[in-house]
């Protein structure tokens, strides 16, 4: 199984081969020891039967926050009320010096 990773590695790194011709993606296919089967689902681009042949599924995972951590989030920051309060007394403060 390496040797498909090893060769499907080196396609997405090189765009000719990629992108190429059938002919030379045979050309390719034939330099390395690739079972039949693998070779036939790569020169026919089909990414279903490649991942089933190799036994691989995509998998997806996303991360969400829980309410809770927003609501911590939101408890360390000071309110808009604290802001004020705060502009109030700094306004105080100079008022009173000048």
């Amino acid at each position: 199984m390496s040797n498909v990773i090893d060769f499907l590695e080196r396609m997405g790194q090189n765009a000719q081969l990629r992108h190429g011709s059938q002919s030379e993606l045979e050309h390719a296919l034939a330099a390395v020891e690739i079972d039949q089967e693998l070779q036939a689902a790569i020169l026919a681009k089909d990414h279903g039967r490649l991942e089933a042949l190799l036994g691989q599924v995509n998998v997806c995972c996303a991360q969400f926050p829980d309410k809770d951590d927003e609501d911590e989030d939101a408890g360390e920051s000071p309110s808009r009320d604290d802001k004020e309060a705060a502009s109030s007394s700094l306004f105080r403060a100079v008022a009173s010096v000048g």
